[in-house]
């Protein structure tokens, strides 16, 4: 049962969270707030709970529709397949969808009672997207765009960021739009492969609405995007220009891209590029992460 378990949480992929969380703590350090490491582990946990849920939520409602035995998985996308080989334990999926999400409602609560109340407005809309997402949110093509981002981006690395500074700053702004835009992309490229089994159980996603090859433009522009962000923060001097250790990731792209448009429309030949757009979501931020560092150590040696 742990191995199933493991499998509709989808362990491999919290790093993500990790990633976030990190990203806000290195930015409040960097700005001169002390860590209380109590305040990051709880912080920490609420978001792996969180992420958690999201997961197991899921797993479980793509069972439950009937998706899950029209995808065709790939490492990076279409579920783990856990309940479809496991059908029985469908119920324990949604139970560890459910205490997970109650976990992240209490771990926020108590946070926001030990700070402030103010974290709560990232908090209630966070909680409504965890169970909305697989249900709702896909729906809506703009919105299942934009909403992994928002759930990375501004409720977990924004909101992480708020709870140790105790404030939010242009920085952190910066940084969660940056996020929003990388995890948006990361979402978007990972349906590629699903588009024809998500059709048929009434999704509508971008990749379904204007194909797959425009999609690949729309992830083209958001990445850019992202840069240009980074580009005009370290300009305009809210990012110190350490920060531009995040430019180092610009390699990946010159084999991620040319790929992502060849093989649009081949979505069993896209799961290396899948691959590269994991990896760069990581890396992008871990070498904004290193900048920070690098610039809080500098800083603090003078």
């Amino acid at each position: 049962m742990l191995k199933q378990l493991c499998g509709v949480a989808r362990i491999n992929f919290l790093s993500l969270t990790l990633v976030c969380i990190a990203l806000a703590a290195g930015a409040s350090w960097q700005a001169g707030f002390v860590l209380h490491y109590a305040t990051l582990a709880l912080v920490t946990a609420v978001g792996l709970c969180a992420h958690l849920s999201v997961n197991a939520f899921n797993e479980y409602f793509d069972f439950k529709s009937g998706l899950d035995f029209l995808t065709e998985r790939t490492p990076f996308s279409g579920g783990s397949g856990t309940l479809v080989r496991h059908p029985t334990a469908s119920t324990s999926a949604l139970t560890l969808a459910i205490v997970s999400l109650l976990l992240t409602i209490g771990g926020g609560l108590y946070l926001s009672y030990q700070l402030n109340w103010l974290p709560l407005m990232l908090g209630m809309p966070g909680v409504v997207l965890i169970y909305a997402y697989t249900q709702y949110v896909n729906r809506w093509p703009l919105l299942c765009l934009l909403a992994p981002g928002i759930g990375f981006g501004v409720f977990m690395t924004l909101g992480s960021y708020w709870v140790l500074a105790g404030s939010v700053s242009a920085a952190a702004w910066v940084l969660a739009v940056i996020m929003l835009l990388l995890v948006s992309n990361l979402l978007l490229l990972n349906q590629f492969p699903d588009v024809d089994a998500d059709r048929r159980v009434g999704r509508r996603h971008l990749p379904i609405v204007i194909g797959r090859r425009r999609s690949a433009s729309v992830y083209t522009l958001l990445l850019l995007l992202s840069y240009l962000v980074l580009l005009a923060a370290v300009a305009g001097g809210i990012l110190p220009r350490q920060c531009l250790l995040a430019l180092l990731s610009l390699p990946l792209l010159i084999k991620l891209l040319p790929g992502l448009f060849r093989y649009a429309d081949k979505p069993k030949q896209l799961t290396p590029y899948l691959g590269l757009n994991v990896l760069l979501c990581h890396l992008y931020p871990l070498l904004l992460l290193a900048g920070l560092i690098w610039a809080g150590i500098g800083h603090k040696a003078l």
